[in-house]
C-alpha cells in the first residue's frame, strides 16, 4: 500500500482521473465508471496533488523520467536540425483562507519540442503518416530563474545538444530573451512570435476604423502581411509616416503599439526566419499553456490554493509529456 492507503495501481489510476477531469468530483466518478473503485474527491485530490509533489521533488533533485533518448531532431530549409525551446505563462486563480478570492499565479510553462516541418517550407525530414510532434513540457509556478535548469535538463535528455541550431520563441515578456540566452547560450535566434506581433496590429486597425469591422479587418490583413514580408523595420517606418486622423484615442494606441514594436525589432526578421524555414508563432508554447494548465485548471469558477495548483501542474505537465515519462515515473513510485 502506499502512504495514502491505497494500492499502487489505484493511485495511478486515481492520479490519472484527477488530472484529466474537469475537476475532482468529476474524476471521482471517471475512476467509478472505469474501474469500478469507489473513492471520494477529496482522496482523489489529495492522491493527484501528493503525485504532483512527488514529481516536483525528483526535479528539484535534478532527475529526470526515462532514459536518455536522441530525438531525430527535423531539418530547417538549409539541411541543418533544428531544436526548439519556448517558454511562457498562464494566470491561475488563486483561493485564499477561508475561500476568499485572492491574487492570482503565473504558472509557467516551458518545453523542448521538435515540431513537425512545415511541408510548404520544409522538404527534408518530413514525418511519417500519423506521426506527432515530440515534446517535453515542465510547468509549475516557479520564478522564471528555477525554470532554467529544469527545460535544460528536459533538452539534455533529448540530446538537444546534437541539434546543429537552436531556436526559441516568446512572446516578447519582460526578462524572456535574456532569460533564453542564459541558460541556451546556443540559441540562433530569439523570434516574436509573429502572431502576437500581429495582434498589436490588428489593436491599432481596430482604433483606425472603430465603425468598420470589414476596413478594420483588411488594414490588419495589409499591415500583417507588410510585416512578415519586410521585418519590423519597414513596420516601424510605415506606421511613423502614416497620414493619421484625429480620432479619440488613436493617439495613444498608436504609441503604444510603435513603443513596443520598436522594444521588440530585433526579434521581428521574419523574411530571414521564413527563409531559413524555422516557425516564427509560438503556438505551441501557448498550445500547452491551454493543455497543460488551462484545460485542467481554469474553468469556470475554479480556485485553487498555491500548493494545490503547483503539484497538479506538474501532474499535468507529466501526463501531456511523451509516455515513456510517465511510465518511468510510475515505476520508480512503485519500488522506492
Amino acid at each position: 500500500m502506499t502512504a495514502g492507503r491505497l494500492s499502487p495501481a489505484v493511485e495511478r489510476l486515481a492520479t490519472l482521473c484527477g488530472a484529466v477531469a474537469d475537476s475532482f468530483e468529476k474524476g471521482a466518478e471517471l475512476l467509478k465508471e472505469t474501474t469500478g473503485v469507489v473513492l471520494s474527491a477529496s482522496t482523489v485530490q489529495r492522491t493527484t496533488e501528493a503525485t504532483g509533489e512527488r514529481i516536483a521533488e525528483h526535479l528539484q533533485k535534478g532527475r529526470t523520467f526515462g532514459g536518455k533518448v536522441a530525438w531525430d531532431w527535423f531539418r530547417d530549409a538549409c539541411g541543418r536540425t533544428v531544436g526548439y525551446i519556448e517558454i511562457d505563462a498562464t494566470g491561475v486563480r488563486q483561493q485564499g483562507p477561508n475561500g476568499e478570492a485572492t491574487d492570482g499565479r503565473m504558472a509557467d510553462v516551458g518545453m523542448i519540442f521538435n515540431p513537425l516541418p512545415d511541408r510548404e517550407r520544409v522538404f527534408e525530414g518530413l514525418p511519417k503518416p500519423g506521426e506527432s510532434m515530440q515534446a517535453r513540457y515542465i510547468s509549475g509556478l516557479y520564478p522564471l530563474a528555477e525554470m532554467g535548469p529544469l527545460i535544460r535538463r528536459q533538452g539534455a535528455q533529448v540530446d538537444l545538444d546534437r541539434a546543429e541550431v537552436w531556436v526559441a520563441l516568446t512572446d516578447g515578456g519582460a526578462g524572456l530573451e535574456d532569460f533564453v540566452r542564459l541558460n541556451f547560450p546556443r540559441v540562433e535566434a530569439v523570434i516574436l512570435d509573429f502572431y502576437h506581433a500581429a495582434e498589436y496590429l490588428a489593436q491599432l486597425a481596430r482604433a483606425l476604423h472603430p465603425t468598420d469591422e470589414g476596413a478594420a479587418l483588411a488594414q490588419t490583413k495589409s499591415w500583417s502581411r507588410l510585416l512578415r514580408d519586410e521585418w519590423g523595420h519597414v513596420m516601424i517606418g510605415v506606421l511613423e509616416g502614416w497620414e493619421w486622423p484625429s480620432r479619440k484615442g488613436l493617439a495613444t494606441v498608436r504609441s503604444e503599439v510603435l513603443g513596443y514594436f520598436r522594444n521588440q525589432v530585433d526579434r521581428m526578421d521574419y523574411p530571414s526566419y521564413e527563409a531559413a524555414g524555422w516557425y516564427i508563432g509560438s503556438g505551441a508554447v501557448e498550445s500547452a499553456c491551454k493543455t497543460v494548465v488551462g484545460q485542467r485548471m481554469k474553468g469556470s469558477g475554479m480556485r485553487w490554493s498555491e500548493p494545490g495548483s503547483h503539484a497538479v501542474c506538474h501532474v499535468r505537465a507529466l501526463y501531456r509529456s511523451e509516455r515513456g515519462q510517465r511510465t518511468d515515473f510510475w515505476r520508480r513510485s512503485t519500488t522506492t
